[in-house]
């Protein structure tokens, strides 16, 4: 008569004979499931530890014997069998016996000798391949592979465990300043705790990421996070994207593109997409198209319906990090807003051309937004061989109050071996910058960039002058989005 037992208990029969086997009744001595009760059939006592748990009872008795484990499994409702077994003849015999007790029943098979033909077409069986295994293990040790989740979800690398070394592209960003599109940061391990990440949580170097997502996205992710910086505009995209738009930009659009063609020639393996919108000027887009090349594309958008949608839509195709734009376009279509919500970077033309640019200079604004774009600074910094400075203009001369970010650049110049130049002056910032000469200023990207408004006269905040002059060129970086930033 078969006991009656709890729905939520498991009783699970494990046919062990052998060394992986004896290991394999170890670890269940040692990690209890409450839930679980296990019966082990051996008839060998080296395969038996000498301590087992109250929770597994032993039947010394041969499983190859029909008659004998026909009257075991009468005697209890097993949920699952395991067949850990040394000898291929003796699992092949007790494989068939419970085939014979029970059809149903769900099977787990340790295949310890490399057989292709044992147990392949038994239905409820699942095999597992003990040199797959191993390797798989050892491969998982290797330096730049990820590990990934080989019994969690649909184990087919889904789940993933990403190191952040120190001079990756991810290290110092906050997490809501990365697009994560069919992926996701799900949890933070840093100093053996684990941080539940909100937008505002910032990574840093010799973390390790547990990310989600589609496998062949989260491949790249892999390589991306690896990637040293260097290699702007990354992380937020691999390639250029130049938006010409002919209502305003047909006077320079020659020079917009050879400005582009100029940071293209100093980026590593990257292309550039030139979208033109509302074109009239067909003498012109035959000229443009003169410079198609491999890694040159020409896109030429006929229809005025929707051109946010169809921007976006090359964006995410075509694996866009930087977009180059003039201001009037920049701020027409809703472009402005799109481009914010995609997470990417921006570059505004300016009267001063990019290959005069000297100096990168950066305005101090908050602590947060200050941190999220501090290493993308030092990246396009160091990928056009320019001087890099933090400014910090202050009408009041509160300086002691950003202190901290002071520190937090340092850190950076001295990780990346390379040199920051901090300035203090008691000035307003406005007028301070309007005064210099062959600037590249970056910015933290707003969602609120006011233009033409009476305010900015006497306004000292950043975003509130980025639109209203197009004298220096401008690179507006992503930060960190929520309210708790």
């Amino acid at each position: 008569m078969t006991p009656r037992i709890k729905s939520d208990m498991k009783n699970i029969l494990i046919l062990a004979d052998g060394s992986i086997a004896k290991h394999f009744i170890e670890w269940l001595s040692r990690k209890r499931v409450a839930e679980n009760k296990y019966y082990v059939v051996s008839y060998t006592p080296d395969s038996i530890p000498e301590k087992m748990g109250a929770h597994i009872t032993h039947y010394e008795i041969d499983p190859t014997s029909y008659a004998k484990m026909k009257h075991i499994m009468n005697e209890v409702r097993y949920s699952d069998i395991f067949i850990v077994i040394e000898n291929i003849e003796d699992a092949r015999y007790s494989l068939k016996n419970i085939r014979m007790i029970d059809k149903t029943i769900r099977i787990l098979f340790l295949d310890q000798w490399d057989n292709n033909e044992i147990a392949r077409d038994e239905e409820n069986v699942t095999i597992l391949d003990c040199n797959d295994l191993i390797a798989a293990h050892l491969y998982d040790h290797l330096p730049n592979v990820p590990v990934i989740a080989q019994n969690v979800g649909l184990g087919r690398g889904e789940i993933m465990e990403v190191h952040v070394p120190f001079g990756s592209t991810y290290a110092f960003r906050h997490v809501g300043s990365i697009l994560q599109r069919k992926w996701k940061i799900a949890a933070i391990y840093r100093n053996e705790k684990q941080i539940l990440p909100t937008n505002a949580t910032m990574i840093r170097p010799n973390d390790t990421l547990l990310v989600m997502g589609k496998p062949i996205v989260l491949d790249g992710v892999y390589k991306t996070i690896n990637k040293r910086i260097g290699l702007f505009p990354e992380p937020f995209g691999k390639d250029l994207y130049l938006i010409l738009d002919f209502r305003y930009d047909q006077e320079n659009a020659l020079i917009y593109l050879k400005e582009s063609l100029y940071l293209l020639k100093k980026l590593e393996d990257k292309k550039l997409v030139i979208r033109i919108i509302y074109p009239n000027n067909f003498a012109l887009i035959e000229e443009l198209k003169g410079y198609e090349a491999d890694n040159i594309t020409v896109l030429v958008c006929y229809d005025e319906n929707d051109v946010a949608m169809l921007v976006e839509f090359d964006i995410q195709e075509q694996d866009i990090g930087l977009i180059f734009s003039s201001i009037p376009a920049f701020e027409s279509d809703n472009l402005k807003g799109t481009l914010y919500d995609l997470r990417k970077v921006v570059y505004l033309f300016g009267d001063k051309l990019l290959y005069n640019v000297k100096e990168c200079i950066i305005l101090m604004d908050e602590n947060e937004k200050m941190e999220s774009i501090s290493s993308t600074a030092f990246d396009i910094s160091e990928s056009l061989n320019l001087e890099l400075t933090l400014a910090d203009f202050d009408p009041e001369g509160d300086f002691a109050s950003r202190k901290i970010i002071e520190e937090h650049y340092e850190t950076l110049a001295h990780i990346f071996n390379m040199e920051i130049h901090i300035e203090q002056k008691i000035a307003n910032p406005i007028r301070e910058l309007a005064g210099r000469e062959d600037i590249l200023q970056i910015a933290p990207f707003e969602k609120v960039l006011r233009k033409d408004n009476l305010l900015n006269f006497v306004s000292t905040k950043v975003q509130d002058f980025l639109l209203t002059t197009k004298r220096h060129p401008k690179l507006l970086v992503p930060y960190a989005l929520g309210s708790d930033i």
